[in-house]
C-alpha cells in the first residue's frame, strides 16, 4: 500500500516565510527597545550617581568652611567669625588636597565661582547676637546667638551629560555663647548633696558628671536638672543606701520627670581639654610667651581685667590699669593705691589650720577712688568701665602659711558692677552688694550691681567676724546674718571615692564658713542670691571638709538663683560663656538659591 504524503502548496510556503520574517522583525524591535531602555537606564543611573557625588562635594565644601568657622568661634567668639567671613568663603576644596575636586566647579549660588556662601542671616536689630532661647539639645538655655547659613553649589565638569549637573547643600547654624551663670548650680564634674539640710534649688542645675542626691533632709529641684552621667544615691563617700532617703528628693521642673541624664557636656572654650586642672588656668597668671590669640588666653581673667594687682617676693606690688585685654596699660603708684589696698593683714583659717597673709581690698574705697581718679576716667568710659579686678598674691611666706585675698566694705559696688578674680583663696567679710538695707536677708536684688567672685576657694565671714578672735574656740566666733549677692566660681576638695570617709561638703558647703552659725542649735540665716559654679579643684587650700562642730557650725541656708542673671545686661562683668554651634537644619536646596526656606517636609533633609 502506498501512502501519499501531501506537500505544501506554493501559497502555504509563502505564508510560512512571512510569519518567520514577522517574528524576526518583532524580535529585532523588542531587542532594539531593550537595548535603548538599557542605555537610557545606564545614562539615568550615571546621571543620578554624578548628581549624588556632586551633593557630596558640595557638603565637603560646607564642612570645610564650618571647620574653620568653628575654630575661630571657639577662640574669639562671634566677633572673630565676623572678621573672618572672607576666609571661609574662599576656602573651598582644592585639587592640591585631592585631584577628585578638579571634577567640580564650586560656587556660592550668587554667581561667584570658587567660593562658598557663608553669611549671618539673623541677629538682633542692633546687629549683634540676640539673647534668645537655644535650639535642639540646648533647649531651656538662653545664649547670645546668631544664625549663619553655609551653602555650596557643586557643578560636575567634563561629563557626557554636559556641564549642567549641579547639586547644592545648605546648612543653618546657631552660633551660641551660653553664659555659665544661667545655672543655679553648675559643676564640671561630680555634684553632691549628701548630708545637706533642707535645700531648695530654684534654678537650672547641670553637672558634667554624676549627681549624688542621697540626703537626710528634703532636697527639692524646682527647675530642670541635667547631667552627662547618672543621678543616684547613696553618697560618693561610701555611706550606705539605708542612711539616706532618696524619696526625700523632688524634681518639679518641666517637662516631666524634671531631670535628664546622659546629656551633652557643656564646656568652656579653652582648648582640647576641660579637665579641672585645665580650667583652673582661667584664674592663673598667663605664662610668658603665651599666644594671645589662643582660646585659653581669651578666657583668662588676668587678660579680661581692667586692673591687675600682683604681689611677689617679700612685699613687691605691681598695679596696672589696662582698658583692653592685651594692652600694655599704665602703672598705678602705690601711694595712690594704698588708699583701698592693704597688704599687712593676717589671721588663722580654722579649716586649713594655718595662718594666712592677706591682700585686702576695701571695695567701698575702691569705688570712691575709681570714680574720682583722673587716670581711670581718661582710660575708661561708661561703655568700657573698670569693672574687673585681678589680684594675685604670690608673696613668699613661711611653712604652715598661705597667701590670700579678702574683700571688705562691699555693701555698695560701682554701678557698672564688679568682678574680682584671683588664683588665691578669697574671703568676703560682711554683707556684699546689698546697698538697700531693707533688702538684706531677702531675694530682692533690684538694687544690686552685676557681680561675681572668681577664686581658688571662697570663704564667707559674717559681719560679726573679728580677726582677733580667730584663734579662740568656736563658741567665741558667733556669726550674724549675712547677705551676699554675687555669682561664684570656686574650687572644692572633692570626695575621694566609694568606701572612703572624706567628703567634699557638697554644693551647700562650696562657700566655706569659719564661724558658729547655729549657736544653741538655732541656725542663723545666710542668704545667697547667686549662681554657684564649680569648675576645678581647689589647689591653694586643700584641707578636706569636716563635719559641723570642728571649725564651723552650719547656718540656716537661704540660697537662691539671682533672677537678674536671666537678663544679658545684668550678667556679671567677664562672665565666662560656653560656646556651642547648634546645627539647626541641613538640606539640598534648589541650585543657585540662597534664600531657600528649610522645611521638615523636604525630601533631602537630615
Amino acid at each position: 500500500m502506498k501512502i501519499k504524503i501531501p506537500r505544501p502548496g506554493r501559497n502555504q510556503g509563502g505564508y510560512s516565510l512571512l510569519l518567520v520574517t514577522s517574528l524576526v522583525a518583532v524580535s529585532l524591535i523588542i531587542l532594539g527597545a531593550t537595548m535603548r531602555r538599557t542605555a537610557t537606564s545606564a545614562k539615568l543611573n550615571d546621571r543620578s550617581n554624578l548628581y549624588i557625588n556632586a551633593g557630596a562635594a558640595a557638603e565637603a565644601a560646607t564642612e570645610k568652611a564650618l571647620a574653620l568657622l568653628r575654630t575661630d568661634f571657639d577662640i574669639g567668639g562671634e566677633a572673630r567669625v565676623q572678621n573672618s567671613l572672607s576666609k571661609y568663603q574662599t576656602n573651598i576644596p582644592s585639587g592640591s588636597e585631592n585631584t577628585n575636586w578638579l571634577s567640580y566647579e564650586f560656587s556660592d549660588a550668587k554667581g561667584h565661582v570658587n567660593q562658598t556662601f557663608v553669611e549671618r542671616t539673623s541677629t538682633s536689630s542692633a546687629g549683634n547676637a540676640s539673647y534668645v532661647a537655644l535650639n535642639q539639645q540646648y533647649a531651656g538655655l538662653k545664649g547670645f546667638a546668631s544664625t549663619y547659613r553655609i551653602l555650596s553649589n557643586a557643578r560636575v565638569l567634563n561629563s557626557i551629560h554636559g556641564n549642567t549637573l549641579v547639586n547644592a547643600v545648605q546648612m543653618d547654624l546657631q552660633l551660641a555663647e551660653i553664659p555659665i551663670f544661667q545655672f543655679a548650680v553648675f559643676y564640671n564634674g561630680l555634684m553632691e548633696y549628701t548630708w545637706c539640710a533642707t535645700f531648695n534649688i530654684r534654678g537650672l542645675v547641670h553637672a558634667n558628671g554624676d549627681i549624688y542626691v542621697g540626703s537626710t533632709s528634703p532636697l527639692t529641684f524646682f527647675y530642670n536638672v541635667t547631667t552627662t552621667g547618672k543621678i543616684s544615691s547613696p553618697a560618693w563617700d561610701g555611706h550606705q543606701m539605708g542612711e539616706y532617703n532618696s524619696k526625700l528628693v523632688s524634681y518639679l521642673g518641666t517637662p516631666s520627670p524634671g531631670y535628664k541624664t546622659g546629656v551633652p557636656t557643656l564646656t568652656l572654650p579653652i582648648g582640647t581639654t576641660n579637665t579641672p586642672a585645665a580650667l583652673h588656668q582661667i584664674i592663673e597668671l598667663p605664662p610668658s610667651g603665651e599666644n594671645i590669640n589662643s582660646a585659653l588666653a581669651y578666657q583668662r581673667f588676668y587678660n579680661k581685667a581692667g586692673m591687675t594687682i600682683i604681689l611677689s617676693g617679700s612685699n613687691n606690688i605691681t598695679i596696672n590699669l589696662k582698658p583692653s585685654p592685651f594692652s600694655a596699660g599704665q602703672a598705678v603708684d602705690w601711694t595712690n593705691a594704698n588708699y583701698f589696698i592693704s597688704t599687712n593683714i593676717a589671721f588663722l583659717d580654722g579649716r586649713e589650720g594655718m595662718s594666712n597673709l592677706v591682700t585686702q581690698i576695701d571695695v567701698g574705697k575702691f569705688k570712691t577712688w575709681a570714680g574720682t581718679d583722673k587716670t581711670v576716667s581718661n582710660m575708661f568710659s561708661s561703655s568700657n568701665p573698670l569693672n574687673i579686678i585681678y589680684v594675685a598674691d604670690l608673696r613668699t611666706v613661711g611653712a604652715g602659711k598661705f597667701t590670700a585675698v579678702r574683700l571688705i566694705n562691699g555693701v555698695s559696688l560701682p554701678s557698672a558692677g564688679l568682678t574680682v578674680a584671683t588664683p588665691n583663696p578669697l574671703y568676703v567679710l560682711g554683707n556684699y552688694n546689698c546697698p538697700n538695707s531693707s533688702h538684706l536677708n531677702t531675694t530682692d536684688t533690684s538694687a544690686t550691681a552685676p557681680a561675681s567672685l572668681i577664686c581658688d576657694a571662697l570663704t564667707l565671714l559674717s559681719p560679726s567676724w573679728s580677726d582677733t578672735k580667730c584663734t579662740n574656740g568656736l563658741s567665741a566666733r558667733i556669726a550674724s546674718k549675712m547677705t551676699l549677692n554675687a555669682a561664684i566660681i570656686a574650687g572644692c576638695v572633692y570626695s575621694t571615692g566609694p568606701g572612703a570617709t572624706t567628703y567634699s561638703g557638697g554644693v551647700n558647703n562650696l562657700p566655706r564658713l569659719l564661724e558658729d552659725w547655729s549657736p544653741g542649735g538655732v541656725g542663723i540665716v545666710l542668704t545667697l542670691n547667686t549662681s554657684i559654679v564649680n569648675l576645678y579643684n581647689s589647689t591653694a587650700v586643700t584641707h578636706q571638709f569636716q563635719n559641723p562642730g570642728a571649725y564651723y557650725k552650719a547656718p540656716s541656708r537661704d540660697f537662691n538663683f539671682d533672677q537678674n542673671f536671666n537678663f544679658p545686661d545684668k550678667l556679671p562683668p567677664g562672665t565666662p560663656a560656653m560656646r556651642q554651634i547648634v546645627r539647626s537644619s541641613w538640606c539640598n536646596p534648589p541650585p543657585n538659591t540662597t534664600n531657600y526656606v528649610y522645611s521638615t517636609n523636604s525630601i533631602a533633609t537630615r
